[in-house]
């Protein structure tokens, strides 16, 4: 069996995180969080459940084959939601480019434009109000995509 603390912490420095900055993605402190990876605190069902989101995993499956109460696991949903407002965001535009691209023999040039501008807008927005770096860079290299 692995300590769920050890298996958040690897999970963490596989994306390149430090304790700071999961905590600020999980409106925790970092104390909290290296409580949790030192196993010196349970993370609640709440807190299994979005980390098991910005993590890819279901809730259940993130704390399987650990020391995670059996208890609370019980009472886990089997489901996260996996993808941050940039992620959807920048899924959306990608398949706005595409559309555009599609249509792009009877569209016309302006309402063509329009879109985009409105499109450059919404994720130049998005970009101001990122935290992480690695969204932000996502979101540069789309705003200049539509250069």
């Amino acid at each position: 069996m692995e300590k769920l603390g050890v298996r958040i912490a690897r999970l963490r420095l596989q994306r390149g995180w430090t304790q700071q900055s999961l905590a600020d993605r999980i409106a925790m402190s970092r104390t909290a969080v290296s409580h949790i990876e030192a196993d010196l605190a349970t993370p609640s069902e709440r807190t299994i459940v979005v980390l098991a989101g910005l993590f890819g995993h279901e809730p259940p499956a993130l704390v399987a084959g650990t020391y995670y109460p059996p208890a609370k696991a019980a009472r886990l949903p089997s489901l996260a939601a996996r993808y941050t407002e940039v992620e959807k965001e920048l899924l959306l535009w990608q398949a706005e480019r595409q559309r555009l691209r599609e249509w792009e023999a009877w569209l016309p040039t302006e309402r063509r434009h329009a879109t985009i501008q409105q499109w450059r807008t919404r994720l130049a927005a998005a970009h101001s109000h990122a935290a992480d770096a690695n969204e932000r860079r996502l979101l540069s290299e789309a705003l200049r995509q539509m250069d």
